[in-house]
């Protein structure tokens, strides 16, 4: 099966705009095709898994990857699935979050000699003269088309703000500049990129002529998997710093039922074959399922000796004796209790699982707590000494786990 093939196989392709010239650049590797991040945090999480996976996929197949850090369009904020405008970031955290994004990458994309390129959009446009812009692109696009774009339609009621209006300009020109500068003849971004990237295809063939090889393609999950960076106690990141090995692991253990023979498909290498037998599997067959899933991606991000760790300690969780080594833990001190005991709340807290108090109230009231296996339904609950010296483990909700301890 050629690549192309293989994306729609896997549930990857929404939409095109060309397909027999898409497809046949991509099954013979001469595409030279760009997917854009803007540096909104110092670490990539989840949400960009899918895009990751995607361009690794298309280099193994010959493909060039031009990953796009948007240091310039991250001065204005994509308004695409927000209701609100996004925070504005300083130069310097800007600047920063690419260069964390860059490093990241790294273990997806090979950025040697003849591979991939990284280009930061800020070195075109915080250049740009904007009388001189509004000359060369603002005729090729119309204010009633661009008002019908569904990514400003979502926030007409809102309201929007001039700043953001300009987005869908920002991102057009990048591929028109990319078009040219570096030969990049695809672009590949979410569904709900789908307005933006077609004013870039027309950017080009309007200011370099209808003959201008530019085409957009767009990625079927990529809006879902936004989400999918987002749980209850915050984002998912790859920065095993922000997200250890074992809660990226043990996020990827508790996906639904319903999602991951979805996710293998999307997100793993795994090939096909294997996959489409996985389909047959039902019941406690899918807690297999949802173990691979949680290795596969591990590995991918963090290697196989972390992946490793995390399955054993993961494991350490339903199966009496098991090593818990590396599950995530925090060492209380007697300075930590009073009268010999600490409740459940100061717990959740002095672990980070909770913000604050209140936060770890409403879990316990909502009964989203456990410790060692047992429900928590006091929120006056507490452990004592004796408890913690033979160690305790806290669940709040289905995906965050962690070990005290009373140190000796």
């Amino acid at each position: 099966m050629q690549i192309y093939e293989e994306l729609k196989a896997r549930g990857l392709i929404a939409q095109v705009t060309d397909e027999d010239e898409i497809r046949d650049l991509l099954n013979n590797g001469k595409a030279t095709f760009y997917i854009g991040f803007d540096p909104t945090a110092d670490s990539l999480h989840v949400g960009h898994f899918m895009a990751l996976c995607l361009m690794k996929r298309l280099q193994m197949a010959g493909n060039r990857p031009v990953v796009l850090l948007g240091g310039g369009t991250g001065y204005i904020g994509d308004p695409s699935g927000r209701t609100d405008m996004r925070a504005m970031l300083s130069p310097e955290t800007i600047e920063h979050n690419c260069a964390c994004f860059k490093k990241q990458m790294e273990r997806f994309i090979d950025f040697g000699e003849g591979g991939a390129i990284a280009v930061n959009n800020a070195d075109w446009l915080l250049k740009l003269n904007y009388v001189e812009l509004l000359r060369e692109v603002g005729p090729h696009f119309s204010v009633n088309n661009m008002l019908r774009a569904e990514c400003y339609k979502q926030r007409m009621e809102r309201g929007l703000s001039f700043l953001e209006f300009n987005y869908m300009i920002m991102q057009s020109y990048d591929f028109y500049h990319l078009f040219k500068e570096y030969g990049c003849n695809m672009q590949f971004g979410g569904d709900d990129q789908w307005s933006n990237m077609l004013g870039g295809t027309e950017l080009i063939r309007r200011k370099l002529g209808k003959d201008a090889y530019a085409m957009t393609i767009t990625l079927l999950m990529n809006s879902e998997g936004k989400k999918m960076g987002k749980t209850a106690s915050g984002a998912v990141w790859l920065d095993p710093n922000k997200t250890s090995p074992f809660e990226f692991y043990q996020y990827w253990r508790n996906v639904g039922d319903a999602d991951v023979l979805k996710c293998i498909r999307m997100l793993t290498f795994l090939p096909l074959e294997q996959i489409d037998e996985m389909d047959k599997w039902e019941g406690a067959e899918l807690n297999k399922a949802k173990d691979i899933l949680a290795y596969e991606l591990t590995r991918l991000v963090h290697g196989e000796e972390e992946a490793e760790k995390a399955r054993t300690a993961s494991q350490a969780l339903f199966g009496a004796g098991a090593d818990d080594s590396d599950m995530p833990s925090t060492e209380l001190t007697a300075a930590d209790l009073t009268d010999g005991a600490i409740q459940v709340m100061d717990v959740l807290v002095l672990t980070g699982q909770c913000k604050s108090r209140t936060e770890a109230r409403r879990m316990i009231e909502q009964g989203g707590v456990f410790a060692d296996g047992e429900k928590v339904t006091d929120v006056k609950a507490v452990l004592t000494a004796e408890q913690l010296a033979a160690s305790v483990k806290i669940r709040k909700g289905k995906k965050s786990f962690h070990k005290v301890t009373l140190q000796k």
